[in-house]
C-alpha cells in the first residue's frame, strides 16, 4: 500500500490446494514465485500473479519440514524427515544437490543473506554448505536438539537455538562467537532487522531477548502458552509476539521494553499461529487457529484494519516484497493470495 488507510479490504487473487497441512510457505525475493510444502511431503511452486503451478517437486518421502528461497529466486532449499536437504532448480524442477543433514529428522534449511551459504539443522547438528552443495562446517556443540536457526541480517553470523539458550557462530570460524545462556527450551529465534536484538520464544511461555547494548538478557513472561510467533517491524522498533489469543507488541525504542506495558491487540478467538510485518510498511498481519487473518497498525490503533476468514486454521502468512499482496496457508492445504486495498 502506498499510504496508510483507516480500513482495508481483502480482494482475492487466486487460490490453490495442497493435499495436506501447509507446513511451509515462502515468497521468492523477486516476488514472482511462491513455494508451498505440505507436511506429507509435496512441494509446489506457483506463479505469484496467476497461481498456475510452474514446478511440482516430489519433496521428501517422509515429509517436508521447511523451505527457503535463495536470494537469486532461481533456487529453492528444502529439508525433511528423511534426513536430507535438497537444492532445487525451480525453472527445471530438477534437484541440483542432495545433502545429508546429519540426523534422521531435518528441522531447518536457511540461506545466508548473501546466498553463498546454506545452513541446515538436524538433531544436535548444524551444517554449513556452499552454494554448490559442498559441506564447509559442522557445528555440534549444542546441548539438545536444535529447534531453530537464524542468520544475523547482513552477516555470516548464525544463531542456533536449543535447550539452554542460543549459540552464535561465524561461518569463518569453528569456534562460537558467543554463547547466550538461559535455562529453558528455545522454540523460535528472530533477529531484529537491524541485527541489534536476538529474540527467543520459549517453551515456558516467555520470551528472552539479548540486546547488543546490554550485558545481560531480559525476559518477558506471563504468556498463556508457549511462544512460537515472533515478528519485527522494519525499523526494529516493535516486536510482535504470539503465545495466546492476543497479539502482544513490545516497543524497543528508547531504553527498551523492560518495565513498560505492551500494546495488546485483541480480536482473535483462538490461539495465534503466525505473525508477519510488511517489508517496508507498518502493517502487521496475524493468523490464528480460528481461521482468521487480521491486519493491524500497532503504533496507531488497537482495532484491526480489516480481516479475512478461511475454512481452516491458518498456518502461515507472508507479505509480497512490494507489500501489496498477502499470502496465506492453512491446515486444510489451502494456499491463498489476496490483494490488500485501502478503503
Amino acid at each position: 500500500m502506498s499510504r496508510v488507510a483507516s480500513r482495508v479490504r481483502f480482494v482475492g487473487r487466486w487460490r490453490a490446494s495442497l493435499d495436506d497441512y501447509v507446513i511451509a510457505l515462502v515468497w521468492s525475493p523477486d516476488g514472482k514465485r511462491i513455494a508451498a510444502a505440505a507436511v506429507s511431503g509435496e512441494i509446489r511452486v506457483f506463479d505469484a500473479i496467476s497461481g498456475s503451478v510452474t514446478a511440482a517437486l516430489p519433496g521428501h518421502a517422509m515429509g517436508t519440514n521447511a523451505l527457503d528461497w535463495h536470494p537469486d529466486s532461481t533456487r529453492l532449499a528444502s529439508i525433511g524427515q528423511d534426513g536430507k536437504a535438497i537444492l532445487w532448480d525451480v525453472q527445471t524442477g530438477q534437484a541440483l544437490h542432495t545433502l545429508k543433514s546429519g540426523a534422521s529428522w531435518g528441522e531447518r534449511a536457511l540461506w545466508s543473506p548473501k546466498g553463498d551459504l546454506l545452513a541446515t539443522a538436524a538433531g544436535k547438528l548444524v551444517r554449513l554448505w556452499n552454494a554448490h552443495g559442498e559441506q564447509i562446517r559442522e557445528y555440534s556443540d549444542h546441548s539438545s536438539t536444535v529447534a531453530d536457526i537464524a542468520w544475523k541480517p547482513g552477516t555470516d553470523h548464525l544463531a542456533v537455538g536449543a535447550y539452554g539458550g542460543a549459540v552464535i557462530w561465524s561461518a569463518s570460524s569453528a569456534e562460537p562467537i558467543r554463547k547466550l545462556t538461559w535455562q529453558g527450551s528455545t522454540l523460535r529465534l528472530c533477529w531484529s532487522r537491524d541485527g541489534r536484538v536476538l529474540t527467543a520464544g520459549q517453551q515456558d511461555s516467555s520470551i528472552i531477548f539479548w540486546d547488543a547494548r546490554k550485558p545481560e538478557p531480559s525476559m518477558m513472561w506471563g504468556y498463556p502458552t508457549k511462544v512460537r510467533e515472533l515478528a519485527w517491524d522494519r525499523f526494529s522498533k516493535y516486536l510482535a509476539t504470539g503465545g495466546g489469543e492476543t497479539v502482544i507488541v513490545w516497543k524497543f525504542s528508547g531504553k527498551g521494553p523492560e518495565g513498560t506495558t505492551p500494546i495488546q491487540l485483541t480480536a482473535h478467538q483462538d490461539l495465534l499461529t503466525t505473525l508477519a510485518f510488511q517489508q517496508r510498511g507498518a502493517v502487521l498481519a496475524s493468523g490464528g487457529q480460528d481461521g482468521a487473518v487480521l491486519l493491524w497498525l500497532p503504533d496507531k490503533r488497537e482495532a484491526p484494519l480489516g480481516g479475512f476468514r478461511g475454512q481452516g486454521a491458518v498456518s502461515h502468512v507472508a507479505w509480497s516484497p512490494d507489500d501489496r499482496l498477502l499470502l496465506m496457508g492453512d491446515d486444510q492445504g489451502a494456499v491463498i493470495v489476496t490483494e490488500i486495498v485501502p478503503e
